[in-house]
């Protein structure tokens, strides 16, 4: 599998995000998906960045980004790198390619000067805090949650420091 940076409106960005808004539609039973507000120019790197997992016949099969946060009304601090998109599709799941892209966005994002990397998931997704859990990251207490599903009750915030490499 190879790992290539990519524009967030790239067709195959596009393509990935679409099914994991139809992923998100089941597993929440609405019909909306994550209405987080999400603009290509957030992923432009040194400001972020957006990957995607391609197969050996060179189809999209994972992505993932980070785009810069930094203090404000939605609970983000200063040097935040927002977790976004992270999505393997069905048929590539069990291979480490969410593993992979998470360790190279959290690279990036350190590169980029970020202090934390920060997500959101929701409680229907046990795989994406299980993967987040087992690679260092920790639950937000209800009181320090951020994003735009901070007031729901299904919404999970983790956090994870982003250390500079020794």
């Amino acid at each position: 599998m190879q790992l290539q940076p990519v524009p967030y409106d790239h067709p195959d960005a596009v393509k990935l995000s679409d099914q994991v808004q139809l992923e998100y539609q089941a597993r929440y039973g609405d019909d909306e998906g994550d209405a987080t507000f999400l603009d290509p120019a957030m992923f432009v790197p040194p400001q972020g960045l957006y990957l995607l997992a391609y197969d050996a016949l060179g189809a999209p099969v994972a992505s993932g980004g980070w785009r810069s946060q930094d203090e404000n009304e939605e609970g983000y601090a200063d040097g935040d790198a927002e977790l976004k998109r992270m999505f393997v599709i069905p048929e590539a799941r069990g291979l480490g390619l969410a593993r992979r892209i998470l360790a190279a966005l959290e690279d990036d994002a350190r590169a980029a000067g970020r202090t934390r990397m920060v997500l959101e998931t929701g409680d229907q997704q046990p795989e994406a805090i299980a993967l987040y859990l087992s690679s260092g990251y920790a639950m937000s207490a209800a009181s320090a949650k951020f994003g735009h599903y901070r007031f729901h009750d299904s919404s999970r915030c983790m956090t994870k420091p982003l250390h500079a490499a020794s």
